[in-house]
């Protein structure tokens, strides 16, 4: 029996790591010859596994950020801690002090600004990985009389899809992605050199919101909401470029 996508989708980490046993890797790497999609997903975790492992990436510590590590620890503990509770976190190792240490900011930080830039982070997310996985577009086409039925069945919603090529913003196709847990459509267009990439998904509450332009990470993105659906454009574009984008949809609805 043929693999599945769905069934390939959860090895596919295995796969890349050779974590697989060899039938289970024969058999994905005939569904991976015949499922453009899948070797996509797999180029793109064979991408970020070379990017991890760059020596670009190597880190040295200095030699005192263990004795500043502890002592901040210390100081934290107060002066009602015990000589003995404090021989106690003496004997920790580093590593552990450090991921005791990260796990406090996430924690201290999960319902601040670390919550607000969840989404921005992944639409960025989106965004990179579509370039870095060959997987920009799943139909390939300027005709949004043909982007916007191919969604259908794929989404459940019926995304506003319309080539800005005239104003030099080029439709060149669409796919589907996920973003905040769901599947939204992603319409990728491009200005001179660069793409960008609108998501859009059904309005949640804020439909009324007004258009918000925000850079994260070095991308610009500008959000807006019309006809019941929301969309945020991303891209290494100049502000002006994305601004100019959302006005045509906005025009266009």
């Amino acid at each position: 029996m043929t693999m599945t996508c769905t069934q390939a989708a959860p090895l596919l980490s295995a796969y890349v790591d050779r974590e697989l046993d060899v039938a289970a890797s024969l058999e994905l790497a005939a569904h991976l010859h015949a499922c453009e999609r899948c070797a996509a997903e797999v180029r793109g975790l064979e991408a970020v596994r070379s990017a991890m492992s760059s020596a670009a990436l190597e880190f040295t510590a200095p030699p005192d950020l263990e004795w500043r590590v502890r002592k901040a620890v210390r100081r934290e503990a107060g002066p009602t801690t015990s000589s003995l509770q404090w021989r106690r976190w003496a004997a920790v190792p580093l590593a552990a002090l450090l991921a005791g240490a990260l796990s406090w900011s996430v924690a201290v930080h999960r319902d601040g600004s670390a919550g607000e830039n969840g989404e921005l982070a992944e639409l960025v997310s989106g965004h990179v990985r579509s370039l870095m996985a060959d997987h920009l577009v799943d139909v390939a086409t300027s005709d949004q009389h043909t982007v916007k039925p191919w969604f259908n069945g794929k989404v459940d919603f019926s995304p506003l899809v319309v080539d800005f090529a005239a104003s030099g913003f080029p439709l060149i196709g669409g796919r589907v992605d996920y973003i905040a847990g769901r599947p939204v459509a992603a319409l990728v267009y491009k200005r001179n050199q660069h793409v960008v990439n609108v998501f859009v998904s059904p309005a949640g509450k804020d439909e009324r919101e007004a258009p918000r332009n925000v850079t994260y990470q070095g991308y610009h993105l500008v959000r807006w909401s019309q006809d019941g659906l929301t969309f945020w454009a991303v891209s290494d574009v100049n502000g002006a470029d994305i601004d100019t984008l959302a006005g045509l949809f906005q025009a266009a609805g």
